[in-house]
């Protein structure tokens, strides 16, 4: 698969002067809607998370007239709910030296710069008001002994600004949005649509117009209409298989729109957490995450002699090699997700893994309950302890539980300026939908702030700048009948195959594909194997495909082949990104350019740009650079030692 390079892109909506009163300005310069305007106009959000649920009741409590849509029986079940350790605030509760200006430059830093400062800046500015706002609607966070908030510590930074809701943080926000948006949907102001899944975006005018949804219980197609959409549909983790997403996680709503001429920025970057369950065997469909928060008190480790399988109680302290506080003094356990990935990885390639198939790691937690208490130690992991005993057979209170790197968040997605507006007028896409705010690596505990600065405090105002615009007109009915006809062809096309293999076994050989090639650890030669077999996968599928039912009623065996069909496409997108960027950066380490030490080796002089792809119908896809600057934090290789 071959690429052309198109124009550069830019950000036009980020303003310029000091960073600090950036958004303050763009606030003020962003047109205005009248009440009585608003409630003429109509937006479409996509996805029930915490950016698009917490994105539509606010949309409603301005007065918009809202239609929500999700694939779930309930806007409940959006995998938000299951984010376990925390959510970052630069409150500095604990006096440790936070602020935002801190929370700024470490975002910046953890994601290899190759953020923008604009978009992170915003973010921390941000975080601030989503704490309150959380308080106001009873998310019950933890709290010190005193009553007040308290904080815990994430990777990648050093102070302590993550609060948290034991392990259920991502559960608690989302029924505090989910609260907000049934207010709204009793209101009258959201009209809330379930079990629909978005199957393509209608552009008439050049402008996003509405969407093309099949109702998952009937089968019927759908057509509605907006003055403007909202993707908040997600991350692509999936597309390796194996990952720590919800099943029903795809890249379908963002390819299509991305296929409609939306451009997706950087999506060869995907983040591998290192805190999961390693896999037990081939019957795996998904794997389970144990949360970052586990690195605060938990102690990693390994057996300093390769092949050592005694059991763990029986490793004096002498020959355990405490890895991560040895390479990296200064930060330890809680280094980076990239970089404790990829030290995993590295001791579990010299023979000293544990587990089955020597594919783990311990994290300990002896010292912090002689330390703490057990008691303590409950108060603060209780339910992850808990749900780690069900899954392994093993309490983690008495033996080390053990851990192994998985995929999970994706740092790329739908190219947005400032406004979150993608390169299709009206078309905005917020939380893990779009690229804008981790760089090449998410630290921990920063989806949940994105997710809802987007959507409680971002989306709302720069959706009123470009509504204010309005109105666009009637939607051409040739552009409907076309999108329909694309969504009922390729529905019709997956029917009609009759081959031999289900839609799941393609995806499990594509996910192991991805994840030997353009997992933890990419090379060139890696890379182009899988460019040349994607497309013979690919091909393979759509001849020998077995997707039975009807397209009318329930068929869920349509619906995940419909979205492995997208994973081909984007696989093939993210492989051929991954080859192009000839550098090392964050979750993105190619083999062939590290320091001596191992580290990921950054090429700031070629490589310090975004990069945003244009799907090109008739041709090669176009690669479009947006020039990466920095004003306020210096671009050095980063060092967490």
């Amino acid at each position: 698969m071959n690429y052309t390079t198109g124009e550069p892109i830019r950000d036009t909506k980020a303003p310029d002067g000091p960073i600090e009163e950036r958004w303050d300005q763009r606030r003020f310069s962003a047109k205005l809607v009248n009440p009585a305007n608003k409630r003429k106009l109509t937006v479409i959000v996509v996805g029930t998370g915490l950016a698009g649920g917490s994105a539509a009741a606010t949309l409603g409590e301005l007065g918009y007239k809202v239609k929500s849509f999700c694939y779930q029986d309930s806007p409940r079940r959006a995998h938000s709910i299951a984010a376990q350790g925390g959510i970052n605030a630069a409150k500095n509760y604990r006096g440790d030296g936070d602020s935002i200006h801190r929370l700024f430059y470490d975002t910046v830093k953890g994601g290899d710069f190759r953020a923008r400062e604009s978009n992170v800046y915003r973010l921390a500015q941000v975080s601030v008001n989503i704490i309150d706002q959380a308080v106001a609607q009873g998310v019950p966070f933890a709290r010190e002994y005193g009553g007040l908030l308290d904080t815990r510590s994430f990777g990648g930074a050093q102070v302590s600004r993550t609060f948290y809701a034991r392990g259920q943080t991502g559960q608690q926000l989302l029924l505090g949005a989910y609260q907000a948006l049934e207010r709204q949907i009793a209101a009258g102001t959201v009209e809330m649509h379930t079990r629909h899944e978005m199957l393509d975006l209608v552009v008439s005018g050049g402008r996003a117009r509405g969407v093309i949804v099949r109702d998952l219980v009937s089968g019927e197609i759908e057509t509605h209409l907006a003055d403007a959409v909202v993707l908040a549909t997600g991350g692509y983790g999936n597309v390796f298989f194996l990952s720590t997403n919800a099943k029903g996680c795809n890249t379908t709503a963002i390819w299509r729109a991305h296929r409609r001429g939306a451009y997706f920025g950087n999506p060869c970057y995907t983040q591998i957490h290192p805190t999961c369950i390693p896999v037990s065997g081939e019957y795996q469909s998904k794997l389970t995450l144990m949360s970052e928060s586990l690195r605060n008190d938990g102690r990693v480790w390994v057996p300093v002699t390769a092949g050592d399988s005694r059991a763990p109680g029986d490793i004096p302290e002498a020959e355990r090699d405490y890895y991560l506080e040895r390479i990296y003094p200064a930060f330890g356990n809680l280094v980076p997700r990239d970089i404790a990935s990829r030290a995993a990885k590295n001791v579990c390639d010299e023979g000293r893994g544990v587990g089955p198939g020597g594919l783990g790691v311990y994290l300990d937690f002896a010292d912090a309950i002689a330390r703490l208490g057990k008691d303590a130690v409950e108060k603060k992991y209780g339910n992850l302890f808990e749900m780690y005993e069900r899954i392994t057979g093993e309490d983690p209170y008495t033996r080390p539980m053990r851990i192994y790197p998985a995929v999970h968040y994706t740092m790329g997605g739908l190219w947005v300026d400032y406004d979150l507006q993608s390169t299709i007028p009206g078309l905005f896409v917020i939380g893990e939908a779009n690229f804008s705010d981790h760089g090449a690596n998410r630290l921990g505990a920063s989806a949940l702030m994105q997710g809802l600065a987007d959507g409680y405090f971002v989306l709302p105002t720069t959706i009123g700048d470009y509504l204010a615009g309005g109105s666009f007109g009637e939607v051409a009915q040739e552009d409907v009948d076309e999108a329909i006809g694309q969504v009922t062809g390729k529905i019709g096309r997956l029917l009609s195959v009759g081959g031999t293999r289900t839609a799941d076994s393609y995806h499990r050989e594509l996910g192991k594909l991805m994840w030997d090639h353009c997992g933890m650890e990419r090379t060139e030669e890696g890379l182009r194997k899988a460019l040349d077999r994607i497309p013979e996968l690919r091909e393979e599928f759509w001849n020998n495909v077995k997707v039975p039912g009807e397209e009318e009623g329930l068929n869920q065996a349509l619906e995940r082949a419909g979205r492995v069909a997208d994973f081909f496409d984007l696989a093939e997108l993210m492989c051929l990104d991954a080859l192009h960027r000839t550098e090392s950066c964050g979750g993105h380490f190619r083999a062939e350019s590290q320091t001596e030490e191992g580290e990921a080796l950054r090429d700031d002089e070629n490589f310090a740009y975004v990069a945003a792809w244009e799907h090109d119908p008739g041709g090669e896809p176009v690669l479009h650079k947006e020039e990466l600057r920095y004003e306020y934090v210096k671009m050095t290789q980063r060092s967490y030692k």
